[in-house]
């Protein structure tokens, strides 16, 4: 059974965040400030966590950080602020995805399902690709080489494997986006932008300069061996 961690101040949207999940067979664990956030994340190990930016200790994007430094654990974030430099800066610090109050509880049950679907792609079969100073085995999702260890999110993971196994073709933004995030995602180029970012600074020597995660500008990305 799957376990949500549920990080929000406001106790009507805990409460109804609890029912909704409960009722389709979710684990649900909750926190009232980052602080506590942490601390249950460390004890019960949850399986995603669905976090509001606006918490009363810290922001949001700190416990994303904080996250991050020891879990891959997919991140939604459930915010009321919809201006895009929050939603870059969430994307930014790790967050796999964003949503903005109010909300649809069908929508969000659906990009849980999505982001749960990316922690193990069905029929994966073990391969190995090269990345410059890496090597990438997308079978048990581990990078080997470099000076320190390189741990990816669910997302990108997936985008990355996306990219290598269509090594010097070009995929469009279109593509790219409903393959990792799905159809309803298509014109969120902001995504592609965040996640290649992140990309590049884990696995490329120079970010500024990539030699393997290219952009073609307007039309799309390309792997170069």
């Amino acid at each position: 059974m799957t376990r949500i961690l549920v990080v929000d101040d406001e106790p009507q949207i805990v409460r109804a965040l609890r029912i909704n999940l409960r009722a389709r067979q979710y684990e649900v664990d909750t926190a009232a400030d980052g602080a506590s956030a942490l601390r249950a994340a460390t004890h019960h190990h949850p399986d995603l966590v669905v976090l509001d930016l606006g918490l009363p200790d810290m922001q949001g994007t700190e416990v994303i950080r904080g996250l991050r430094g020891w879990t891959t654990i997919p991140i939604i974030v459930l915010s009321g602020r919809a201006e895009s430099h929050d939603k870059v800066n969430a994307l930014d610090a790790g967050a796999d995805d964003y949503i903005t109050k109010p909300f649809g509880i069908d929508e969000l049950l659906a990009r849980i399902r999505a982001v749960t679907r990316r922690i193990q792609p069905p029929g994966e079969t073990t391969t190995t690709v090269p990345l410059g100073r890496y090597t990438v085995n997308l079978g048990t999702r581990s990078i080997d080489g470099g000076d320190r260890p390189v741990r990816l999110t669910p997302t990108e993971w997936q985008l990355l494997e996306h990219l290598l196994r269509h090594p010097g073709k070009l995929l469009s933004q279109r593509a790219l986006l409903h393959d990792v995030w799905g159809p309803q995602y298509s014109t969120e180029t902001n995504y592609l932008r965040q996640y290649m970012a992140r990309l590049r600074r884990k696995l490329e020597t120079d970010p500024a300069h990539p030699r393997h995660l290219l952009t073609e500008p307007g039309m799309g990305y390309r792997f170069k061996p």
